[in-house]
């Protein structure tokens, strides 16, 4: 379970929020809430957290955590990744970071567009107003959503682009703790990658960059799966407090 989205609730602050932090991380019903995903079983996810929460999370979770869709913020500046300081620390936790397929997390965006003006005054109003529209005002944003993408079409990064994250990963902490995580029920999609069709040209592009076929299958579900055990070896020692 992701412990938040694109805002702040209960169990901790977002990444996305442009509010003033609720609780400067994690609050004490979120603590909860992770003791007791770890003693059911469940990955907990830090992907959308703020960052003050993801090192809440690594101090409170008694089992390995994910970032179920998340890229390197040394290769491209958002707030949605992570940094070097946090791989290293989910690393040493014996979790995993999922690259995200979605354009602005593995590129950072060419700020001189006239699409980046109008996504930026749409995100604005996403992030500030949106919860709290009516469904005709929410049902017109999402018009003005779509006119955006349609009028001002993207150049997309690509696969190599990704992979540059999955390299910058597998340099800084090994090839254990880097999976895929594509975010195409979110709006991800790359050039040479739009669906789970074209996944191939991911493992192909791996190949070209001297992955061996062992490395591949751990990036491609063998590392979340070691992870998922873990979890569930975890579960099985504790206690309700």
């Amino acid at each position: 379970m992701t412990l938040s989205h694109s805002f702040h609730n209960d169990i901790c602050d977002s990444s996305s929020d442009l509010t003033e932090p609720e609780h400067h991380g994690v609050s004490d019903f979120g603590r909860m809430v992770i003791h007791e995903m770890n003693r059911l079983g469940m990955m907990v996810d830090v992907s959308h957290i703020s960052d003050e929460a993801f090192f809440d999370v690594m101090n409170m979770s008694q089992g390995p955590v994910i970032a179920s869709h998340s890229c390197a913020r040394a290769v491209a500046n958002h707030d949605r990744n992570i940094s070097d300081e946090m791989i290293k620390k989910l690393a040493e936790n014996g979790g995993v970071i999922q690259m995200c397929l979605l354009d602005d997390y593995i590129k950072e965006p060419d700020t001189t567009t006239q699409r980046y003006a109008v996504k930026s005054r749409l995100m604005s109003i996403y992030r500030n107003d949106f919860g709290k529209m009516d469904e005709t005002k929410k049902t017109a944003f999402n018009q003005e959503w779509k006119d955006m993408r349609r009028n001002y079409p993207k150049e997309l990064p690509t696969v190599a682009d990704l992979v540059d994250h999955i390299d910058h990963v597998v340099k800084l902490v090994g090839v254990d703790y880097v999976g895929i995580g594509s975010d195409f029920d979110g709006g991800g999609g790359l050039d040479d990658c739009a669906d789970v069709s074209e996944f191939p040209n991911i493992t192909y592009e791996l190949l070209k960059r001297g992955y061996s076929q062992r490395d591949i299958r751990k990036i491609w579900g063998g590392n979340l799966l070691r992870v998922f055990r873990e979890v569930e070896k975890t579960a099985g020692t504790l206690t309700h407090d």
